[in-house]
């Protein structure tokens, strides 16, 4: 039997990237998986390739109307969600004289609230429905440790961290597990926009960083949205019941804790 059989799975962000990757994954293990995304044209496309076990739904995760709607629609579409995973996010960076409130407003509005009242809206849903479930949310290395330049997304994934542990203790009770995955730096196209933040403040060429932090890592290479789904399945999964609360690196070897 697959792990994920007869699971309903929410997945933020999920027209692109690591989210794109989580969804696929899910659908192997056999579940049914609504992509939430603001790019809702990407989505359904997405969604069209993958089959009839994916569906596209709305999400601006800024806008409680729109996570409402899109909650209320996977469960008209899927009768029920299992799993959420909290991946929609973006980076900043700016050195600490030059953080602006707007940027440092819109990027804990993203990656904090967006977060936390997509996690109450599903957790409502869950603890309704009386089955439980299992809520991800994506943390990350940059949560571990500052960075000089990195100040106001770290801090956001720190945040996602405390969040992780808060409310795995609290839904615990209603047999909703509640986790987190951490990644390093991974590959992806949103690397060309982190990359023009370290260009432009640290005077690198266009994609030096990016081969420089590749280099750094101890399993030799920068990560893959693949390397992560591993542990995204474990989590969904029943082998995770008895885990609460944690936050798992999955990095190469970047941050032990």
């Amino acid at each position: 039997m697959k792990r994920l059989e007869g699971k309903t799975a929410l997945i933020t962000g999920a027209a692109r990237g690591i989210g794109l990757s989580f969804a696929q994954a899910y659908l192997r293990e056999g579940a049914q998986v609504a992509l939430a995304d603001i790019d809702i044209a990407r989505a359904r496309a997405e969604a069209a390739r993958l089959g009839d076990a994916a569906f596209a739904v709305e999400m601006d995760v800024t806008q409680q109307p729109s996570i409402d709607a899109a909650v209320d629609a996977t469960v008209a579409r899927f009768g029920q969600i299992d799993i959420l995973i909290n991946n929609a996010a973006i980076f900043t960076a700016a050195p600490i004289v030059e953080i602006t409130r707007d940027d440092y407003a819109r990027c804990f509005e993203i990656n904090v609230a967006g977060s936390l009242f997509t996690l109450q809206a599903v957790a409502k849903h869950m603890i309704s429905r009386g089955q439980g479930g299992k809520i991800i949310n994506m943390a990350s290395q940059a949560g571990r440790r500052g960075e000089a330049l990195v100040a106001v997304y770290c801090a956001s994934k720190a945040a996602i961290i405390s969040l992780t542990q808060s409310a795995g203790l609290d839904l615990i009770r209603h047999g909703i597990n509640v986790n987190a995955i951490a990644p390093g730096v991974v590959d992806g196209a949103h690397w060309d926009g982190v990359d023009a933040f370290f260009a432009k403040y640290e005077g690198k060429a266009p994609g030096q960083k990016k081969r420089e932090v590749g280099a750094a890592v101890p399993y030799g290479r920068m990560g893959q949205a693949a390397d992560l789904t591993g542990m995204a399945v474990f989590l969904a999964s029943a082998e995770a019941d008895y885990i609460v609360a944690q936050t798992y690196n999955v990095d190469g070897g970047q941050w032990m804790s």
